[in-house]
């Protein structure tokens, strides 16, 4: 099955701010590393540092914003003020445009010093250019969350920083959906040009957990949480990657009091995880009763039910794009990138999306509905002579 690889970069894309704007367990993760969270969690950095997050109030930037509040630090947020405007009321608020070009632009950050800046809402080379250029005399260490699909080829495993990444012939275009992958290349690039040897290029995977605006990962512990017979993609073998939002920010923020530079893959977990070991983990953590049918890619396809879009997560081993599934982190865990286990983020991502209006939880985001599932699953079980009778 020939997964889209424009399906999977529109698909972080179209939410646009996720990465740019988003609470803990202790303990060993079911792969053998530590809480990130708890690592961090509860102690003070040595040094206290001033932190300026360019978004902040969405996602992983509430997830940034508490761990490094939690550390001691200093932060304060650039943003337009739209979004959750009243989150976080003790935290300086500066409003603006990433685009210098728009209303006051970047004015509120001039003549203003910070030790360093995150920057999580940068898609266009042009405006991290602006910001990174504005800040580099005042600021010592830049941060930019930029993603895995900036690399040129995905179709092997092993993908490491040393990997090419994708190009664009007109390097002025700012149309994001069509060429996500190589403009978030190319805002690294500005990054580096502006603050040479202090950018931080962080390159995450899926980011999940609660307040994920997308149900990208969601839609695996929401739907098997509420039981039943549930369509599952290939044969459970294909390899999966995710990196819970809390751990992420708590690795990045770390990462920031050592003052690292370089480019770093951020995914997880620490050890392969199989698409069929996250739905037993969903289904365990979650004490569901459900049961799991799996069909395999052939015949999705031909049900048109694609990877990653309607079966989110997954991304078969047929795939030109199933490099996604086992990015190479070593480099990150060698840096103090842990994660906490993935029935944690199971537990914490139902128990969210459950505090959620009755209109948001009758309709996920992301996946397939339950009248497709349902019309999915009688055709399979019809193919292979399994349907029940009456």
């Amino acid at each position: 099955m020939k997964l889209s690889r424009r399906g999977v970069i529109q698909g972080a894309a179209a939410v646009g701010s996720l990465w740019a704007m988003g609470c803990a367990t202790t303990g060993k993760t079911a792969e053998g590393g530590t809480d990130a969270s708890a690592q961090g969690q509860g102690a003070k950095a040595s040094a206290p540092k001033s932190i300026l997050i360019l978004g902040g109030t969405k996602f992983l930037g509430p997830a940034l914003v508490e761990f490094a509040r939690s550390r001691g630090h200093t932060v304060t947020l650039f943003n337009r003020g739209k979004t959750n405007p009243g989150l976080f009321p003790d935290v300086e608020k500066l409003e603006g445009d990433r685009d210098p070009n728009k209303g006051e632009g970047l004015k509120a950050l001039q003549g203003r010093k910070w030790d360093a800046v995150v920057d999580t809402s940068g898609y266009v080379p042009r405006i991290v250019k602006a910001s990174a250029e504005l800040l580099a005399p005042n600021v010592g260490h830049y941060v930019f969350v930029s993603s895995i699909s900036v690399y040129k080829d995905l179709s092997q495993y092993g993908i490491d920083e040393s990997s090419p990444v994708a190009t664009v012939e007109d390097e002025t275009t700012e149309k994001v959906a069509e060429n996500y992958g190589a403009l978030k290349a190319l805002c690294e690039k500005a990054a580096e040009t502006a603050m040479p040897g202090r950018v931080l290029n962080v390159r995450p995977g899926l980011i999940v957990g609660p307040d994920d605006p997308t149900d990208r990962f969601s839609y695996w512990p929401v739907r098997v949480s509420r039981g039943g017979e549930v369509l599952s993609p290939g044969d459970g073998q294909d390899p999966v990657q995710f990196i819970d939002a809390r751990d992420l920010a708590a690795w990045i923020i770390l990462n920031v009091e050592r003052n690292t530079a370089g480019v770093f893959n951020a995914t997880g977990p620490t050890q392969p995880l199989l698409m069929k070991e996250l739905l037993d983990t969903c289904k365990t953590a979650t004490g569901s009763d459900a049961s799991f049918t799996w069909v395999d890619a052939a015949f999705l396809e031909k049900q048109k039910v694609a990877p990653w879009q309607d079966m989110p997560v997954w991304i078969p081993r047929s795939s030109e794009e199933k490099g996604l599934g086992r990015v190479s982190i070593a480099k990150a865990l060698a840096t103090g990138l842990t994660f906490r286990p993935t029935a944690d983020t199971v537990r914490d991502t139902v128990a969210w999306f459950k505090t959620q209006p009755p209109e948001r939880q009758a309709k996920l985001g992301a996946g397939v509905t339950a009248e497709r599932e349902k019309e999915v699953l009688a055709a399979w079980h019809q193919e292979k002579g399994t349907a029940k009778a009456g």
